[in-house]
């Protein structure tokens, strides 16, 4: 189990881009499976949303593009 640090995740890792809510946080969103290089710890989801061009996770914030 990861440490959270903030409210949002983000995972650098090229496949995937995605952003969750770590108080929102679902079996399917495998955070513990994101790499501690690829993890972006943000406050708010704007924040996330400023940084990087983020998928938002289907299982915990919905709205996927994928």
């Amino acid at each position: 189990m990861i440490t959270k640090l903030k409210r949002y995740l983000g995972n650098t890792d090229p496949s995937s881009f995605e952003v969750h809510d770590t108080e929102n946080e679902k079996t399917d969103c495998q955070l513990d499976e994101i790499l501690a290089p690829h993890r972006r710890w943000y406050a708010t989801l704007s924040e996330a949303e400023r940084d990087y061009a983020y998928d938002t996770c289907q299982w915990c914030l919905g709205d996927s593009t994928r």
